[in-house]
């Protein structure tokens, strides 16, 4: 049966996927303008040039990686956590990791800023789904089955934290009880975890005094006005300004340097200002598309590898997503995580788009098991 690329690739998370991060570089221009003019070397232009940069790299990954066989990771799993690892020792040290608002998180090659933690992403999902496919025989044991990969995720976890980067630490272990999760552990070992992974965020958060600050402003950002709850308000405002239509696109007041992050973290109270509701539901109708339709490629997938994989890479996805649109409208605290192909940083648009070509692949190879399928039941019954 011949390959065709009209039928067998996934056009309706491609196209979703495109048209979100197309509708997302509109927006990083917007909320940036101003902040570009404002730079030292005045330059309007200067967030949306490496953003745009980062895009034409992700769409030239996004393409190979669709037509590249999901299943040649499970030999590259090892090298590609190795790697994860070593560039979290790297960021760490002073003369290579950048540090930007506190946290060094950040590697600078040349113009652009690399964050390996991007990369950790998708390295931990593509490592746990390699190992726990080939552990489904023993699952149900804790120190054999379960337990091994997990020392791997607390080694990763304490390397970010000394970032430090509470939210995408959290992160990462909400995606990694979920695909234990979905890996058929049992649920004595599940809560376990659960309570484990509750008391690691806990002792974190409260680890630091302005972590705490974080995780209590949000309840009451109105009870400090001019620093822990200044983000939260003004994005209050923006949202509000925005109604039910908006204010128009490019029109957004909050964006003139009352709202702090107003390209990444806060990039939606952007978006609700300028488009209003419509615009926020378009985002997350966009978001949801692409969810549903990565539950629908794991559940399909025949192989437990892929399945663990594409569940991995949507819980990952969905669990950024929560995480900043409750940042922005107050239902949690600030974690400094973007939103998914929409927020501006580079690295994160790269990964996000290379993560969703693997979905893509995934899905390709389903769809075209499912024809061949199809023919060889045609091809019984014609010879019958």
């Amino acid at each position: 049966m011949k390959y065709s690329f009209r039928k067998d690739n996934d056009w309706l998370l491609i196209i979703t996927t495109f048209l979100l991060a197309g509708f997302g570089l509109v927006m990083v221009f917007s909320a940036s303008y101003a902040m570009g003019i404002g730079q030292t070397i005045p330059n309007a232009y200067a967030f949306i040039q490496r953003q745009l940069l980062w895009f034409g790299l992700a769409v030239f990954a996004f393409i190979i990686v669709m037509h590249f066989p999901y299943r040649f990771y499970r030999k590259m799993s090892p090298l590609i956590i190795l790697l994860s690892i070593i560039l979290l020792f790297l960021v760490l040290l002073p003369v290579i990791g950048h540090e930007i608002n506190g946290s060094q998180r950040w590697i600078r090659v040349g113009p652009i800023n690399f964050q390996p933690t991007e990369l950790v992403k998708i390295g931990i999902i593509i490592y746990l789904a390699q190992v726990y496919s080939q552990k489904q025989a023993y699952i149900d044991q804790f120190v054999k089955g379960v337990m091994p990969p997990l020392v791997v995720v607390g080694f990763v976890f304490g390397l970010i934290m000394m970032q430090p980067d509470l939210g995408t630490a959290t992160s990462i272990l909400i995606v990694t009880f979920f695909l234990v999760f979905f890996s058929g552990a049992k649920w004595r070992h599940l809560i376990g975890l659960g309570m484990v992974g509750i008391t690691l965020f806990v002792v974190f958060a409260l680890s630091a005094p302005y972590r705490v600050k974080r995780l209590t402003s949000f309840q009451d950002p109105f009870a400090d006005p001019t620093d822990t709850g200044h983000q939260i308000i003004q994005s209050y405002i923006a949202l509000a300004h925005g109604g039910l239509s908006g204010t128009g696109l490019g029109q957004s007041v909050q964006k003139l340097f009352y709202l702090p992050e107003a390209h990444t973290d806060f990039i939606m109270a952007v978006v609700g200002e300028e488009l209003g509701l419509f615009g926020v539901l378009f985002v997350l109708g966009a978001h949801s598309i692409i969810l549903v339709r990565g539950v629908m490629i794991g559940s399909r997938c025949k192989s437990p590898f892929g399945s663990l994989l594409a569940f991995g890479i949507v819980f990952q996805i969905a669990v950024q997503i929560i995480f900043n649109v409750g940042a922005v409208t107050g239902m949690l605290p600030i974690t400094g995580i973007t939103l998914p192909l929409v927020s501006n940083g580079g690295s994160s648009l790269f990964f996000t788009l290379v993560s969703l070509a693997i979905l893509a692949n995934i899905s390709r190879n389903n769809i075209r098991q499912e024809r061949l399928k199809e023919h060889k039941e045609e091809m019984q019954l014609s010879a019958s």
